[in-house]
């Protein structure tokens, strides 16, 4: 039985439907993240199990108890929100001991406890601080902490690291992903940010207009997207308008140029379809038993580890990454090139 349950969970708000028809069956300790454009009902979504919107249908259980129609403070969550949220007269220990200071625990406890949560997120000595004096990276690890003291069943998030710099989401990340696994509690965590969400999740939960788009692992949702949306909306993707020659085979054309997929194409002949490609899978010059396509160098960058090239394929644009090394022999822009690419690496699709 999974630990945490949403069946045919839907809602409205009037007229406007915000999450239509979500099931999500979530294992105990498994980190899952709700990914998707703003607007898709990921934080709407994350409220209901919260306990802050009710459904207008559908059930949510927690470890067994359906919790559906109960209130936050009945549901042993925990929840840290994009703001941080701390209260601004307490100090640190005070904000990190506030949910145990209500549920009426002993101070010795209490103490304790809060000592316990400094040590976790790295800030031992910083109780007697008040947020005003922490930087905004310290701010959000003491609101994981206070989400945290008080030992909740599952801890949500709301996209915690947005209102961060660059630097600080990437040290932050990890240190969520530590905490998360050093207590082995069951996490729901909102993003629309496709790094976060590859790099933090053991599954992807991808949402468009309120409905689930797909659920899988991070490597599933890269590789293997099922709908236009999942495909184009994470990582960067190459679509290519392409032609079905030969649907059996895999045979297709492109202004007269032809590539062959791996396997059949599910779509009939003359069908129009878009093939697409992942940068990383595309390199310059001929390859013995790949597809090839020419077109004119537009672009070309250089992004430290990898080089990003831009090749015009007259009624379109692809980009293609190659991994730096010193070796690296780059095109100019205007040449003309082959572009090449194994069969495997064409994610075929209907045309819209």
């Amino acid at each position: 039985m999974a630990f945490l349950e949403l069946t045919n969970v839907r809602k409205s708000f009037g007229t406007f439907t915000a999450v239509e028809n979500f099931n999500l069956d979530v294992q105990s300790g498994e980190f899952v993240s709700f990914l998707g454009p703003s607007g898709c009902g990921k934080t709407t979504t994350l409220r209901m199990i919260a306990g802050f919107e009710k459904p207008t249908s559908g059930t949510i259980k927690i470890s067994g108890a359906d919790v559906t129609h109960k209130p936050p403070n009945q549901r042993d969550v925990g929840m840290v929100f994009q703001s941080y949220a701390l209260f601004p007269n307490m100090t640190v220990a005070g904000n990190i001991g506030f949910g145990l200071k209500i549920a009426k625990k002993p101070a010795d406890e209490i103490k304790k406890r809060v000592g316990e949560m400094l040590a976790l997120i790295h800030l031992p000595g910083y109780g007697n601080r008040y947020p005003y004096q922490l930087s905004g990276g310290q701010q959000q690890r003491v609101a994981l902490a206070r989400a945290l003291a008080i030992q909740p069943q599952v801890l949500l998030l709301d996209e915690p690291l947005s209102a961060l710099d660059a630097k600080i989401r990437l040290e932050l990340r990890s240190e969520i992903r530590r905490i998360q696994q050093e207590l082995g509690i069951t996490t729901i965590y909102v993003t629309h940010d496709q790094e976060e969400a590859l790099s933090l999740s053991d599954r992807i939960v991808v949402m468009s207009a309120g409905k689930m788009e797909q659920v899988g692992t991070p490597f599933e949702i890269y590789n293997f997207p099922r709908t236009q949306f999942v495909a184009s909306f994470v990582g960067t993707l190459n679509q290519i308008q392409c032609q079905v020659v030969d649907a059996a085979k895999g045979l297709l054309a492109h202004n007269g140029q032809y590539l062959t997929t791996a396997s059949p194409v599910e779509a009939g002949n003359g069908a129009a379809v878009r093939v697409m490609l992942r940068p990383e899978e595309l390199h310059l010059g001929q390859h013995e038993g790949e597809n090839q396509l020419t077109g004119r160098v537009e672009t070309v960058t250089f992004l430290g580890s990898i080089v990003r090239m831009e090749v015009n394929l007259d009624d379109g644009i692809v980009t293609l990454d190659a991994l730096n090394e010193r070796k690296l022999t780059l095109p100019e822009v205007g040449q003309t090139q082959t572009v090449s690419f194994p069969p495997h690496a064409c994610w075929v699709m209907p045309e819209a």
